[in-house]
């Protein structure tokens, strides 16, 4: 146990806390800059298992926020190299590796054995998958995001509020680090702050992170927090689902024009823009399905929907490749 001693020599740890780290198995979402130093410290702490996800290979621009890569690993695969890294670290960690993004078809089953969720993949659809799931089946989530110079990290489910009980509203932009810039330090600090919270978490230390949310801004150094236990959860939550769950009656309207995605999300797909689909001939009767790259543009259509009494709808958040922070 030498390689945990100075982690076990404080009270709150000890080697019974030791133990319950040993036995835990966290489902980490996404390799990139959040997830790095997630990854390290969680395998480095003693979690016995860690589960990752992510569909990305290492690109030139990840290098200067995500220092588990190196330029020799350009074009290699996240999760392969990660996995590379964290075992040559502790080589004691169980480790399951899958190269594929969350989604509404798969989180259950992929949820099924873990004790806790850290969400590192800063994508709104993933975080709001995640936050459903976790709230049914009672996980506690650490989810953050991060843009610029600016995020957040906080504890949500697992007894807590959801995340929408926070966040009820998609934000009016669908800015992304590859939009918006993002300062890799502020990556780092942010996403060693999950793996905090986490262990924290899997500690039951007191007080719990789970209703807490820490705010960051570099810009002009300051740090908050504030507790948001007992925020209500929101009535009418969009949901977003998954191409394999859109059903034969469906109607299915892609608000991407053709110059962004010149083929629609599905075979049954109608093309509309989100600035005529209130005035497009859409039945009340059956559900709808919404669909744009981060979900931002769907979920604006979605509440004009529901003001004309449409009650079913959900979003498919089509995304890109580099989503993750």
């Amino acid at each position: 146990m030498s390689r945990y001693a100075r982690q076990m020599a404080l009270p709150e740890v000890g080697p019974a806390g030791q133990d319950r780290l040993g036995q835990s198995h966290v489902l980490v979402i996404g390799a990139g800059g959040l997830g790095a130093p997630v990854l390290q410290y969680l395998a480095g702490a003693g979690v016995g298992t860690i589960t990752l996800l992510d569909p990305d290979v290492i690109e030139e621009s990840n290098l200067h926020r995500q220092p588990l890569f190196s330029m020799a690993d350009l074009g290699r695969a996240k999760v392969t190299v990660a996995g590379e890294q964290l075992l040559a670290a502790n080589p004691e960690l169980m480790l399951h590796l899958h190269r594929l993004a969350l989604t509404a078809e798969n989180v259950a089953q992929l949820l099924e054995p873990v004790d806790l969720v850290v969400d590192a993949a800063d994508s709104f659809a993933t975080s709001y998958i995640l936050s459903d799931a976790c709230l049914d089946l009672g996980l506690p989530l650490i989810s953050a995001s991060v843009l610029g110079q600016r995020g957040y990290v906080g504890g949500f489910c697992g007894g807590a509020p959801s995340l929408r009980a926070l966040f009820p509203e998609l934000p009016d932009s669908a800015a992304s680090c590859a939009s918006a810039g993002v300062m890799g330090p502020v990556v780092g600090v942010i996403g060693s702050l999950q793996a905090q919270l986490a262990l924290k978490t899997l500690l039951q230390h007191s007080p719990s992170p789970l209703g807490r949310l820490m705010q960051i801004e570099m810009a002009d150094l300051t740090l908050s927090s504030f507790c948001f236990e007992g925020a209500p959860e929101p009535g009418q939550p969009l949901r977003f689902t998954a191409p394999a769950l859109i059903g034969p009656q469906d109607q299915v309207i892609d608000l991407r024009p053709v110059e962004e995605a010149p083929k629609p999300a599905t075979a049954n797909a109608r093309r509309i823009l989100p600035e005529d689909v209130t005035s497009a001939r859409l039945s009340p009767d059956h559900p709808v399905v919404l669909c744009c790259r981060s979900g931002v543009r769907a979920w604006r259509v979605a509440r004009d929907l529901q003001a004309q009494d449409f009650d079913r709808i959900e979003i498919l958040a089509l995304g890109t490749r580099g989503d993750s922070a």
